[in-house]
Formats: C-alpha cells, sequence, structure tokens
C-alpha cells in the first residue's frame, strides 16, 4: 500500500489529540461511503485505504497506548465492513454515527 499521508507519518499524526485522530479517520470513512453510493468502488476503495492508514499511524502514537483496543476492534470491523463478509453486521448509519462523536468532540474542544 502506497503511504498517502506521508506529512502525518512523519510527526504530524502524534502531535493530534486521540480525539482528532478519530475525526480524520472518520473523514476518510464518510468518504468511503460517498463514493460507494456515487458507484465509485475504486474511489471508495483508495478513502477506505486512507483511513486503515490514519488507524495505523494512531496504533503506532505512544500517547494511544491505553486506547489500543479501541482502536484495533474499529480498524477490525471496518476491514470487515468494506473489505470482507460484514460478520459483525455494521451499516453505513453506524459508522457514521460513530465517528460523528468524535468530530462533535474535536469541534468542542476547539
Amino acid at each position: 500500500m502506497n503511504m498517502e499521508h506521508k506529512k502525518l507519518a512523519s510527526g504530524k499524526w502524534s502531535q493530534l489529540s486521540f480525539v482528532d485522530q478519530m475525526a480524520n479517520v472518520g473523514s476518510e470513512v464518510e468518504r468511503t461511503i460517498r463514493w460507494k453510493e456515487k458507484n465509485n468502488p475504486d474511489y471508495s476503495r483508495k478513502a477506505f485505504e486512507r483511513a486503515l492508514e490514519l488507524l495505523d499511524l494512531s496504533l503506532e502514537d505512544e500517547k494511544n497506548r491505553k486506547r489500543l483496543k479501541e482502536i484495533t476492534r474499529t480498524r477490525e470491523a471496518l476491514a470487515d465492513y468494506f473489505a470482507f463478509e460484514n460478520i459483525y453486521r455494521s451499516s453505513d448509519e453506524e459508522w457514521k454515527k460513530y465517528f460523528l462523536a468524535f468530530n462533535f468532540a474535536a469541534r468542542v474542544s476547539r
């Protein structure tokens, strides 16, 4: 997989709070859903890959050590929903609601 977020990977990502990180992941998930709805699987897949990349950066961030379970479970469930058999029975609406909370919290903290 090609690294899309080179600047973030070089250290800027770890400067963001966990809430801001997850809000950014949520933006990519929203793009994934929108491109899927527009019948553009290529753009949808690329947005999904960017979301996974951001989650991986969050996993590498030392300040998130106590949140590894949530981050890895989120990554697992996203992969299940967008790339595999959806055994967890997720939906677009559930993912939007999950990430909306982070988006709201990020805005409130500014």
